[in-house]
C-alpha cells in the first residue's frame, strides 16, 4: 500500500552511474536504489566502469556496462560521448525503466533523449564563485549545456537556488529531494564490534577528503582557537602531498598532541557515534551526508553556513551552531560551546531525510 492507503503502484526504475567509487553521492545512490527495492520496485544500477569501493546490497541488480576504461578516458570527445550515450540507451531500452536517473556521468547520458530521465545533481559547482571569474563563466555554460529543459533533482534546495539564480536553469524543471537516510542500518553498522582505529575517549570529528575544498586550515584554526577540552580527530582521505599539508598545519599550530589524523574507513560510524560533535568546514557542498548521519546516531554537528546544505540540516537548536564562513572567532566559540554543553539531538532533528519522507518522493516521479 501507499502512504495515502492506496494500492502502491510499482515502477521500474534504472540509475546510471560512472562508477561506485567510495564517495558521497555513489553511497546515496545505492542507499535509494535499495530503499526504492525493498519497497517492491523493480531496480537496477547501470555501472560504466568496473570500479567498486562501498559494500554492495546483496539483492540489489548491478550491471557494468564497462564503457569506461583508459583509453576512452584519453580520446574523451563528443562522437564517443555519443557512442557510450547509444550503447547505454540500448540497455536502457532492453530493461524497459519508467524512470531514468543519472549520477556523476551526465557528460554522457545528456546524449540521452527520455521524457522520464532525471540528473542527479548532488553538489553545487557554482555557489560563492565570482560569477564573472573565468572558472565561473566556464562552469556556467557547462550547466547550461547540459542541463538547459532537462529533468533534475537536486539535494538541496541551496543548490536549486544556485542553478536558478546563477546558470538560469528553469526552476519548473527542477524538484528538490533530500538523500534518504536508514537509520537503522546506519545504527547497526555503528554498533559493529570491531577494533576502532586510536581515538581519544572524548572527541570533536571531522570526516571529508583532505581536498582544499573541505578547508582543513579553517577548521584547525578555530579548533586551536576555542582552547577545547576534548581532542579533534580528522578522519579521511587524499593524495600524498594533501595530508602531509594537513599534517604540517597541525604541527605549526602546535597541536601535535590534540589532533589526530586517521586513515579512510569503509565504516566510519563507530567513529561518529562515539563523537562529542562532529564539525564541518567546507567551502561549499551539495548536502553534506555526513551531517545528516551524525544526527541520525544522536551526534551533535557545527557547520560553517557554505552553500549549500547546511542551512537545511542545522536547524532548531543546531541553528546556533551554523556559522557565517568567515566568522572565524564564531567557528571557535561553537566549539567551545559545544565543548561545555553538547547539544541533545532528537528526532525532529533529522526527521526530512529519513527513507520514510524521502523515497515516495523518487516513487512520484
Amino acid at each position: 500500500m501507499s502512504e495515502t492507503g492506496c494500492p502502491m503502484a510499482y515502477k521500474r526504475f534504472a540509475f546510471v552511474i560512472a562508477d561506485l567509487y567510495g564517495g558521497g553521492a555513489q553511497k546515496v545512490l545505492l542507499n535509494t536504489a535499495e530503499g526504492l527495492r525493498q519497497r517492491g520496485h523493480t531496480v537496477r544500477v547501470f555501472m560504466l566502469r568496473d570500479v567498486i569501493e562501498h559494500e554492495l546490497p546483496a539483492g540489489l541488480d548491478i550491471v557494468n556496462l564497462a564503457l569506461i576504461n583508459k583509453v576512452t578516458k584519453a580520446v574523451s570527445n563528443v562522437a564517443l560521448e555519443k557512442y557510450q550515450a547509444q550503447r547505454i540507451r540500448k540497455a536502457l531500452e532492453a530493461y524497459g525503466p519508467d524512470s531514468i536517473i543519472s549520477c556523476s556521468c551526465d557528460k554522457i547520458t545528456r546524449h540521452i533523449k527520455h521524457p522520464r530521465l532525471y540528473f542527479w545533481i548532488h553538489a553545487n559547482s557554482i555557489a560563492g564563485l565570482p560569477p564573472e571569474a573565468p572558472e565561473a563563466r566556464k562552469k556556467i555554460k557547462k550547466l547550461q549545456r547540459f542541463y538547459h529543459a532537462r529533468h533534475l533533482i537536486t539535494v538541496s534546495q541551496g543548490i536549486k537556488a544556485s542553478l536558478h539564480d546563477l546558470a538560469g536553469l528553469l526552476p519548473d524543471r527542477m524538484r528538490v529531494i533530500y538523500n534518504p537516510f536508514d537509520q537503522d542500518a546506519i545504527r547497526l553498522a555503528a554498533s559493529e564490534e570491531k577494533a576502532l582505529p586510536h581515538a581519544p575517549r572524548s572527541y570533536f570529528l571531522h570526516v571529508g577528503t583532505f581536498e582544499p575544498r573541505k578547508r582543513h586550515d579553517r577548521l584547525l584554526k578555530a579548533y586551536a582557537a576555542s582552547h577545547a577540552s576534548s581532542p579533534l580527530v580528522i578522519l579521511g582521505k587524499g593524495k600524498a602531498n594533501e595530508k602531509q599539508a594537513i599534517q604540517q598545519q597541525i604541527d605549526e599550530l602546535g597541536l601535535s598532541e590534540s589532533v589526530t589524523m586517521l586513515d579512510y574507513q569503509s565504516n566510519p560510524y563507530p567513529l561518529i557515534a562515539n563523537a562529542k560533535a562532529l564539525v564541518l568546514t567546507s567551502d561549499r557542498e551539495g548536502l553534506p551526508t555526513v551531517l545528516i548521519e551524525a544526527l541520525l546516531l544522536h551526534t551533535p554537528v557545527i557547520s560553517v553556513d557554505c552553500p549549500s546544505g547546511p542551512r537545511e540540516i542545522l536547524t532548531q537548536e543546531f541553528a546556533e551552531f551554523l556559522v557565517a564562513p568567515d566568522d572565524a572567532a564564531g567557528l571557535a566559540e561553537a566549539i567551545a560551546r559545544m565543548d561545555r554543553d553538547p547539544v541533545v539531538v532528537e528526532p525532529r532533528h533529522y526527521q526530512p531525510f529519513l527513507k520514510e519522507t524521502v523515497l515516495p518522493q523518487f516513487e512520484a516521479l
